[in-house]
């Protein structure tokens, strides 16, 4: 099992909206995410920066960065797109994070 982080970048003044969008996540995006290998995926907002920190437990080689060709996240990108910095292609602008420590 690998652990998986990354981090995002949130609009100012969308907190709620964006808390709201996923706490109503598509069933078929779950369904798909799972299918993957993400098995925990917990996001993390630190207020002072509107920095999203994400995590993913993911068994095999993927995670959910892997699935940019698929119409269900591609849909889901545009949905988020208005509160997020994104790319040119609606993904979310972001960047891998290294593990420096892990305590099991």
């Amino acid at each position: 099992m690998k652990r998986l982080s990354f981090k995002m970048k949130l609009k100012p003044n969308v907190r709620e909206e964006y808390t709201k969008r996923h706490s109503e996540i598509w069933p078929e995006l779950k369904e798909l995410l799972k299918q993957a290998g993400v098995s925990e995926y917990s996001i993390f907002l630190d207020e002072e920066t509107n920095t999203l920190f994400a995590f993913q437990k993911v068994s095999g080689d993927g995670g959910s960065q892997d699935l940019s060709q698929n119409p269900i996240v591609k849909k889901w990108w545009a949905y988020m797109a208005d509160l997020m910095d994104t790319n040119a292609d609606n993904s979310p602008v972001s960047k891998a994070l290294t593990e420096v420590f892990y305590m099991d």
